[in-house]
């Protein structure tokens, strides 16, 4: 069954059929051309640049940002009809609709709802690349780190929050512009703090407020 989309685009996916992804299947690979704009019906995608092929704890060696389903994966290139900026990576298991580039070039054009609704999703794309850069930036390693933790956080059976390291921490520090020992470190010290708990692969929110307080959210 189709997640809730715009009337404009569902015409577009009710004659694709869903492809069926697993978790650290590469979608998109950097420099390609764009044969076709896809669309993410649930599951999520992460963005960036590869690392050692075959290697799923590589694919990207440097994360710039993810998405969650319902939504177009990288809009911009399929507007523009020019080769994808980054690798996509699939973050969990995924399903995809694959809309070819002259079925939807054609919509977009007749179609002012769809033009709408993809420019939401380019002015998205652009403001999480925004924010991302801003947060590098002008927070401290802890507000980072903390603000991360908050994004991908998922509630646990106890009733309280955590999240998976599926990542190395070398990677996860990757993404937060700072070297993988000062992770660790902030980690020890938002432990000490009692704002987290855990060891290992998981890591839970002991007090998200205090979190959300530390990352400025």
């Amino acid at each position: 069954m189709l997640a809730p989309v715009p009337t404009a685009i569902q015409s577009l996916l009710t004659h694709s059929n869903p492809e069926r992804r697993v978790a650290g299947s590469v979608l998109l690979r950097r420099g390609d051309a764009t044969a076709a704009a896809w669309y993410l019906e649930s599951g999520r995608v992460i963005f960036g640049i590869s690392g050692t092929p075959g290697n799923r704890d590589e694919l990207l060696e440097h994360q710039l940002g993810q998405m969650q389903g319902p939504g177009w994966v990288d809009p911009t290139a399929a507007v523009l009809e020019m080769p994808a900026a980054m690798d996509v990576v699939a973050q969990t298991d995924v399903v995809l609709r694959r809309i070819p580039m002259a079925d939807f070039q054609a919509a977009l054009a007749a179609n002012r709802q769809l033009s709408t609704t993809m420019l939401t999703g380019v002015a998205q794309a652009h403001r999480e690349q925004t924010e991302l850069a801003v947060s590098r930036l002008a927070k401290g390693a802890e507000a980072r780190c903390a603000e991360w933790l908050l994004q991908h956080a998922e509630s646990n059976d106890k009733g309280g929050c955590a999240v998976q390291l599926q990542q190395r921490k070398r990677l996860i520090a990757a993404q937060l512009g700072i070297a993988p020992e000062t992770l660790s470190r902030v980690l020890r010290h938002l432990r000490e703090r009692s704002l987290i708990s855990g060891s290992g692969r998981t890591v839970n929110l002991v007090d998200p407020g205090g979190l959300r307080s530390l990352a400025g959210v």
